[in-house]
């Protein structure tokens, strides 16, 4: 292998963002601080943003101060775009959409191309202006507006093609416009244009994209969705179908990865953190009570992260 430790950060909306915290908080109050153990960090939609601030420079116990000393905020709305672009429909009928979209896919490729569709004929419903409010929001809640020294990719997908893009230091985009791409949710948030290509959420393609992680010895995948496929909980916005003969469910990665020698560990959220997150992951009122769930479950779960 040619690199060490590859950390993936899966999507999971407002509340599995902070369960992300937590969960390296707590590894690090265990003794194992994976902000410097990480040669590279692979960060998908909400994850994206968690990425940004494990790469930040901020100690771990920083990171989850940051989420415990957040105000409350009100139930409904979602930390992953402005409260003054609203969705162009419910939320349940988005949720409906999107499983609709899943169920009638025969290939990944046609579920993204789909989701795809959906985004892009959300953008005439949200206004042009959605986008450059939600650009400005994203860029505002970074920890630093430019991108880190160490390896970090952000994920996204090409809303025309189904195509997966996978934005570092070195693609030439900003990494409040790579965040806003990986984080824009189709039906919720409008896609977000950088280079003339329209971009949307980097969990279309994979709710964690770890087989970015190939040739590396030690892979870390933190899933607040924990890998799941089909239908989640009504609330969850991830309810598409993940068929492991696509290859894109979490399962069928983490395989490959062992095949080519890597040794991975997955950690999901345990019985108490499910609790904290509920069944809406998008609620910004769960973050909090996730943070700390993470945390004591990081905390227990480090024994089981020895790094090869």
């Amino acid at each position: 292998m040619t690199h060490n430790v590859a950390l993936v950060l899966g999507g999971g909306g407002a509340g599995g963002n902070a369960w992300t915290i937590g969960i390296i908080a707590g590894l690090a109050e265990a003794g194992l601080d994976l902000t410097e153990a990480a040669d590279l960090v692979i960060g998908t939609s909400s994850g994206a943003t968690a990425a940004a601030y494990v790469r930040s420079g901020m100690s771990p116990a920083e990171l989850l101060e940051s989420v415990l000393a957040e105000r409350a905020q009100t139930v409904g709305q979602n930390r992953e775009r402005p409260s003054s672009v609203p969705p162009p429909v419910s939320m349940a009928r988005v949720f409906e959409r999107m499983r609709a979209i899943g169920a009638a896919a025969e290939s990944a490729v046609d579920l993204r191309r789909a989701m795809g569709a959906f985004g892009l004929e959300s953008d005439a419903i949200l206004g042009p202006a959605a986008a450059t409010q939600r650009r400005a929001i994203v860029a505002a809640r970074l920890p630093r507006p430019e991108w880190p020294d160490k390896p970090m990719i952000v994920v996204a997908v090409d809303a025309h093609t189904g195509e997966l893009a996978a934005f570092d230091r070195n693609s030439g985009v900003e990494l409040a416009d790579a965040i806003t791409a990986s984080t824009a949710l189709p039906g919720v948030a409008p896609t977000h244009r950088i280079n003339g290509a329209h971009y949307m959420n980097g969990g279309v393609r994979s709710s964690d994209n770890a087989d970015l992680a190939v040739g590396y010895a030690n892979v870390v995948v933190l899933s607040p969705l924990g890998g799941r496929s089909g239908p989640l909980p009504d609330g969850q916005f991830e309810g598409l179908r993940r068929a492991p003969e696509w290859g894109t469910d979490l399962a069928s990665q983490v395989e490959a990865l062992r095949a080519q020698g890597s040794h991975v560990v997955v950690i999901t959220p345990d019985a108490d953190s499910r609790a904290a997150l509920g069944t809406n992951q998008m609620d910004p009122s769960t973050r909090i009570p996730a943070a700390r769930a993470g945390f004591a479950q990081g905390k227990s779960e480090a024994t089981r992260v020895s790094l090869v």
